[in-house]
């Protein structure tokens, strides 16, 4: 251990500044012991002995919020070093709650083992009990790691019912600049696996070294959930919104919860007790571990602790059509493994730690796959279950175009017909709300539903769909949302009784912020809202193109209107126009579209006004900015101009800063879910500040995390994690079509929100990222995400199971295939890079299409040729002739 003597005269001024200030349970003004072992600095608090910097060896860089310990020194805020837990004595029926954080007491220093860094006993900050508690700060093999020993003094057995690490991290930006939270803050991401559970700790700004926490060896340390902890609020935490999310705890056991906060849900994992007979004492504890590859080494780091890691291929969302592969990285054989629900998934063993991952044809929702090690440790693995993508989308636009209807031509809002916000939990059409902008058309909840319907449209068209959307196109979104200069209001519907003295409004509070009177409901100064109308302007003149006599206009009219709405949204009366835009990856389309159809004045006009945008990201340090300190929906907007316009130093920063919150891990609740909890507080039907599970913001960064993997197709790190996004909005859709906003992570909730909300926006990231992608991956070998693989004898075949089945990328060859209209049936190409083949054909319900436009894109290497030189090039591809009733191959060749 060494002793930085300038550190810590720096840190006690600030100790004794700030104690003068503010109140300080946490005794900050007595100092800190600090520490230095082999991987970390560490500082922890003299008084209260609990963990309050950590820093990588040598680094400036901090894990946790150390400078803002002095709004952190209250009881009732948590530290790393805290523990809470219930307890009851055998015989008794109450469980007796025991919390470190709540009444804090000065402790004494124990002895202590030569690798403890520091000891203390718990009970003068704990209720009189039966149990002792030691706490230990240790140093593991240059680690440092956490270990109480909870020893029953009674003369009865003591069942302990629940028992939580709290963790803390930097995720604090309250009074931060973008630009000093990227400096100084963090996000975590759990792993809620039992005894191979962790918490990965990344940077926000995506690169640099990463903390992973893992259970401490020889304890009992499983992960069996993720507890909210609450706190009090200060104005200098902002504890519970936007600009403070709020800490979690690691829980160990949580039959104590299950029996009563959470007796309705079912939890993530199996609650259990553990008995303490008189006398006895049990170990608990975490190991702190760096990874010092960042985000791409999490899984060796975590290997290194002796815990098992886990991949799925093609990730943790399995439609019941496509199988998925397993592989276990583990010291220890597995004994047993065992599918819950038995009947959803069938899993079968294809080497020592390689195992096939089957659905079961009536298999839907969530499913759990629990591994027995023979050293004793239990793995769970969290897949979602949902119908086979052609079927579940097929659901998804039947719902919206029937039952989210909207069909009331007395309306005084002026939104008949479309497509609405809907309850699912009521079964009902939310045609007013006090959140006006949910029941109004625009800003974000508004749009979810009519966007998704024709972002649907793109993927599988249906001529019913068709008809409603086109209504919905001439008599709302043309006329009443968008005004005659283009600008697009931010709701239709407001609350205004005075001016509306025939409407009945419900009885509810219309108090709050978001109920808005008809002016504040019809400014168009949010530049948000225009992305919406260009993408459902923009898929109707992709299907007008594609298909004959399914739109109200020529397909021009509709690429033109999409090009004006983008337009719009520059002008100086609109706000946040210098920003990102979540969906805005739709206006590069509408850009190439443009160029393609020779719309020469337009393309150059948008792309100048992107340029210009791009050239502003380009010379700020944080160009993600939104309405919020911190957020994950600006990066995808930043990303496409960025790599539009060759600005290479951007374009990494953005792939890095998507990293820094989307993770991959071994459940499909986290795996490829982009960092969110605000946003069920603003446009969900359960109001809450929670970790959101796919949330639109998902597939949306999906795009991000896919382009680049095409660019470097040997990074299977941002397939892995990019394919998962993409595929999240197929676990909103329920099995009647229904698709919820999001779905609620907290253990008492485990539910989707029952309002369809911005689902839109994350369906939009779907239509345009999902494919079927073709890996190398150096450790397991070829695979296919989104699609069945077979290889033989010089040749790989696969078929296509994405919800799109127009894109097929070819790591290997670094050569991506795409198609506007039909699917593309099966794929099959020479391993030595000289001839690919491919069968394309049409849905049975979809318009009759005379052809097809076939782009090609390859990173590196030759051109690829058409063996059918008749075939004609148009729009930036290749025109290829379809039929209804049969299929039509196309074969690609180069020398």
């Amino acid at each position: 251990m060494r002793h930085s003597w300038l550190y810590s005269v720096c840190i006690g001024l600030f100790f004794l500044v700030s104690s003068a200030f503010s109140r300080d349970d946490l005794g900050i003004g007595n100092g800190t012991f600090d520490l230095t072992i082999a991987n970390f600095d560490l500082s922890i608090a003299r008084d209260a002995q609990v963990l309050v910097s950590l820093r990588p060896s040598g680094d400036s860089f901090d894990f946790l919020p150390f400078d803002k310990l002095q709004d952190r020194a209250f009881n009732g805020q948590y530290h790393w070093g805290d523990l809470t837990y219930r307890y009851r004595v055998q015989g008794e029926a109450n469980w007796v709650d025991g919390d470190t954080a709540q009444n804090r007491k000065a402790l004494t220093e124990s002895k202590h083992a030569n690798d403890v860094l520091k000891a203390s006993g718990l009970s003068p900050t704990l209720p009189n009990g039966p149990l002792q508690i030691i706490r230990e700060w240790m140093d593991v093999d240059g680690d440092l790691g956490l270990r109480f020993t909870v020893r029953n003094t009674g003369e009865s057995s003591v069942e302990i019912g629940s028992l939580g690490f709290p963790a803390t991290f930097n995720n604090i930006f309250t009074g931060r600049t973008p630009e000093d939270a990227q400096k100084l803050c963090s996000l975590s991401q759990p792993y809620i696996g039992m005894d191979a559970g962790q918490i990965r700790v990344t940077p926000i700004r995506g690169d640099g070294t990463t903390l992973v926490v893992t259970p401490l060896i020889n304890t009992t340390s499983s992960f069996e959930a993720y507890r909210f902890l609450s706190e009090p609020y200060f104005d200098s935490t902002r504890y519970q919104t936007h600009e403070y999310e709020g800490n979690y705890e690691w829980q160990v056991l949580t039959k104590a919860w299950a029996e009563k906060e959470w007796a309705d849900q079912d939890p993530w994992n199996s609650p259990s007790s553990m008995i303490i007979k008189a006398g006895e004492e049990a170990r608990f504890g975490l190991r702190f571990s760096l990874s010092l590859q960042g985000v791409r080494g999490f899984d060796k780091a975590v290997r290194k602790t002796g815990m098992p890691v886990a991949k799925s291929v093609p990730g943790y969302i399995l439609p019941r059509d496509l199988p998925g592969k397993l592989f276990i990285q583990s010291d220890s054989e597995i004994v047993s493994i065992i599918a819950d629900p038995e009947n959803a998934l069938s899993v079968t063993r294809d080497g020592l730690h390689e195992y096939s991952i089957t659905p079961s044809d009536s298999a839907w929702g969530r499913a759990r796959v629990q591994l027995e090690y023979r050293d004793g440790k239990t793995q769970t693995i969290h897949y979602y279950i949902v119908k086979a993508t052609v079927d579940a989308i097929s659901d998804m636009g039947s719902f919206l175009t029937k039952n989210a209807l909207f069909n009331d031509s007395s309306d005084p809002f002026l939104r008949s017909p479309s497509i609405m916000n809907y309850d699912h939990e009521e079964g009902h059409i939310l045609d007013q709300e006090p959140r006006v902008y949910l029941s109004g058309l625009s800003d974000e909840a508004g749009t979810g539903a009519y966007l998704a319907a024709f972002m649907k449209q793109i993927i599988q068209p249906n001529m019913a769909e068709l008809e409603v959307l086109n209504a919905f196109v001439d008599e709302v979104m043309s006329t009443n949302l968008q005004r005659e200069d283009n600008a697009i209001r931010k709701s239709l519907f407001f609350y205004e009784p005075d001016k509306l003295p025939q409407y009945k409004y419900e009885e509810a509070d219309w108090s709050q912020w978001g109920s808005w009177n008809k002016e504040a409901s019809y400014l168009v100064d949010r530049a948000y809202n225009y992305v919406h109308p260009a993408a459902a302007y923009w898929a109707l003149y992709r299907v007008s193109r594609s298909y004959s006599d399914v739109t109200t206009h020529d397909w021009d009219w509709y690429l033109k209107r999409a090009h004006q709405t983008i337009m719009r949204s520059i002008k100086n009366d609109v706000l946040y126009n210098d920003l990102g835009l979540m969906g805005e990856t739709v206006w590069g389309e509408i850009l190439l579209d443009l160029q393609r159809e020779g719309l020469d004045i337009e393309a150059r006009e948008l792309e100048e006004a992107m340029r210009n945008r791009s050239s502003h990201w380009n010379a700020v340090s944080y160009p993600y900015g939104s309405e919020a300190p911190w957020d994950s929906t600006g990066q995808e907007g930043v990303y496409y101009w960025a790599k539009y316009f060759g600005l290479s130093t951007l374009t990494e920063k953005t792939v890095n800063s998507v990293l820094g919150f989307m993770p991959s891990i071994p459940h499909w609740a986290w795996h490829g879910n982009a960092h969110r909890y605000w946003d069920f507080s603003i446009a969900a039907k359960i109001k809450t500040f929670e970790r959101q599970v796919h949330h639109y913001a998902s597939a949306l960064n999906a795009q991000v995390l896919l382009s680049a993997f095409r660019d470097d197709p040997s990074d299977t790190y941002l397939l892995d994690i990019g394919h998962g996004g993409s595929f999240a909005p197929l676990s909103n859709i329920h099995q009647d079509g229904f698709p919820s906003a999001a779905f609620h992570s907290f253990p008492e909730l485990l539910t989707w929100d029952s309002y369809l909300s911005d689902y839109g926006q994350g369906f939009l990231g779907l239509s345009l990222a999902a494919g079927t992608y073709i890996a190398e991956d150096q450790d397991i070998g070829l695979v296919a995400y989104g699609g069945i693989l077979n290889r033989a004898q010089g040749t790989v075949s696969v078929e296509p199971r994405d919800p799109s089945r127009k894109r097929i990328f070819i790591g290997p060859l670094k050569t991506m295939i795409t198609i506007e209209t039909g699917i593309i049936e099966k794929l099959v190409y020479d391993e030595s890079g000289r001839s690919i083949s491919f069968t394309i054909s049409q849905l049975p319900d979809a318009p009759s299409a005379k052809d097809t436009i076939m782009r090609i894109d390859f990173v590196s290497g030759s051109n690829w040729e058409l063996r059918d030189t008749s075939t004609e090039k148009a729009r930036g591809g290749w025109k290829v002739p379809l039929l209804k009733s049969e299929s039509v191959q196309v074969e690609l060749y180069r020398e």
